[in-house]
């Protein structure tokens, strides 16, 4: 494996456990555009060793730690689509909820994320994730949906039978929509509709359409227009049993 290669994993790895290219620039002190170019989904340059030596000074790391491969950590923040040994659920990680400064936390569990309505998603913006008075109930905290991140249960039959009603999902809000690709899942709103809704994403030709999981749903394929925007990449599941 290349340096190059390692040190795109080892960033990449950042980036999931920061919660996103958004928050990672932040932390960096970099520009999102310019981040994005390196450590997007998609780069289209690698890290030069004064970015690399930056990143490791941003974020506590040993001078030198981008160079070396840690497999390891790459396997426990790798896609979210879960392999047969690999279970969804699994995949969830509890750690503490960070919210944003100023919020209320009386009542707010420990090493919790909040979960809201579909209605609530459709309307999501950065001032509400301080809003904690209308949560449905509390996810233990997984870190890849990072500190404004939210979950939300799934409803219907469309993603059957990977997702069933009931399956609690985490979202991060934090991706844009030319950082994903072919395969990612996410949660779209759209003028019109009430609510916002969870497909597969499909990159093809320039153009985004989502797409049903269930093959016999009525509805497989449908256009991402400019009246929808993305509210976010649904990152884990987690099941209750």
């Amino acid at each position: 494996m290349d340096n190059r290669t390692i040190r795109y994993n080892n960033v990449r790895y950042l980036v999931d456990l920061i919660g996103g290219v958004s928050n990672f620039a932040e932390k960096i002190g970099k520009g999102q555009s310019q981040v994005s170019q390196f450590a997007g989904t998609n780069p289209i340059k690698g890290i030069g060793n004064k970015i690399a030596r930056e990143i490791e000074a941003a974020l506590q790391k040993d001078h030198g730690w981008l160079d070396v491969a840690h497999p390891e950590l790459w396997e426990s923040h790798g896609d979210m689509r879960p392999t047969q040994s690999q279970s969804m659920g699994d995949m969830v990680q509890s750690q503490g909820f960070v919210p944003p400064a100023g919020t209320e936390l009386i009542d707010v569990p420990h090493l919790s994320m909040p979960v809201i309505s579909w209605v609530q998603a459709g309307d999501w913006t950065p001032v509400m994730a301080s809003d904690l008075s209308n949560v449905i109930e509390w996810l233990p905290y997984d870190p890849r949906a990072g500190k404004n991140g939210f979950g939300l249960v799934v409803k219907g039959a469309s993603m059957e039978p990977v997702f069933r009603a009931d399956d609690r999902i985490y979202v991060n809000p934090t991706y844009q929509i030319d950082e994903l690709n072919t395969g990612d899942l996410v949660v779209m709103a759209c003028d019109g509709d009430c609510e916002a809704t969870f497909k597969e994403l499909v990159v093809e030709g320039g153009r985004y359409y989502l797409r049903a999981l269930n093959p016999n749903w009525h509805e497989k394929i449908m256009p991402v227009d400019h009246n929808c925007r993305l509210v976010g990449k649904v990152v884990g599941r987690y099941t209750i049993f």
